[in-house]
């Protein structure tokens, strides 16, 4: 059955940081036309792959890569809060394949995301529980990373699983592009910042919204004209050419240290968007049938979206 794929940037600011000129309509009108690309590719099952943000996925066990069988938004920056409709026995096989197929891939019974799994759920089928999914979480953040190829093998694996589920399977990546936001590292923090990031899990009230609001204020400034987080126009369009043109092994040869170097430390988010297409090259040539970008700095962002298909789809 047919595979599809849409990718497309996040933003915790995209609720709450309005950027400059026409930027919010060119967004609103390509996830406009992402949606009119489900619509009509009619899937019955979602494979999301997303990072975390120390939401979910801590220092105490951070897995390069996990499915979750059961998963629940925390509900930050305005996202929706609660259980995801996860395909549980769907979730199970994308497991016993992956591990099959030879790369390692933990599983989670209690999987918690935050809105790099939300927000895109949001904006292209309206809420996080509106169509059956299976949540996969690629570790992007959280230093030390592991090889490229291995997202890239991951995603072929994964295409692999799907295929044989004989479903109409869209994978949703969730993530890049270039964007460098001061997230802190493990490596020299102060105590209490190591112990967040260790098991920082259920923070108050009052702690998610001083975190939530040090990232508004962070994107308000930008927007009334403050030198904001370097973003790379041309990494973020060389590697949506290279995405387009199939070159996915290309991404082989790069090195951690060059993709954090180029296009900053949150730029390995790419990775989720590496894995789709690597997963719909399984399936066969494909054709990118959208493509979107626009540098936002209010949004501390290279935004990108885009919609692909395998060209034997009906």
């Amino acid at each position: 059955m047919p595979l599809a794929v849409v990718t497309a940037s996040h933003s915790p600011l995209m609720h709450t940081v309005e950027p400059h000129g026409d930027t919010r309509a060119a967004v609103d009108s390509a996830f406009a036309q992402a949606r009119a690309f489900v619509a009509g590719f009619r899937p019955d099952l979602v494979v999301v792959v997303a990072p975390d943000h120390y939401n979910g996925m801590f220092y105490d066990l951070m897995p390069p890569f996990c499915v979750g069988t059961v998963a629940e938004a925390v509900g930050d920056y305005g996202t929706g809060q609660g259980p995801l409709a996860v395909d549980r026995d769907a979730a199970q096989h994308v497991v016993r394949e992956v591990l099959a197929g030879g790369i390692d891939l933990a599983m989670s019974e209690r999987m918690v995301v935050d809105h790099g799994f939300a927000q895109p759920l949001e904006l292209l089928f309206g809420a996080i529980d509106a169509t059956p999914v299976v949540p996969v979480f690629i570790n992007s953040v959280a230093v030390p990373f592991g090889p490229v190829q291995r997202t890239r093998l991951l995603g072929e694996a994964l295409g692999r699983a799907l295929l044989a589920l004989d479903r109409r399977v869209l994978l949703l990546g969730s993530g890049g592009l270039s964007h460098d936001p001061p997230l802190p590292l493990l490596e020299g923090a102060p105590p209490e910042v190591a112990a967040r990031l260790i098991a920082g899990r259920n923070p108050s009230p009052e702690e998610r919204a001083g975190r939530e609001n040090r990232v508004r204020d962070a994107g308000l400034a930008v927007a009334a004209g403050k030198p904001g987080p370097r973003l790379n126009p041309d990494w973020d369009r060389a590697f949506l050419d290279l995405l387009a043109e199939g070159r996915l092994a290309a991404t082989d040869d790069w090195t951690n240290a060059w993709i954090t170097a180029e296009a900053g430390s949150s730029a390995h988010e790419v990775r989720t968007w590496l894995s789709c297409y690597a997963a719909l090259a399984i399936a066969g040539s494909y054709t990118v049938r959208s493509s979107f970008y626009r540098p936002i700095p209010e949004w501390i962002a290279g935004f990108g979206i885009t919609t692909a298909q395998t060209r034997r789809n009906p």
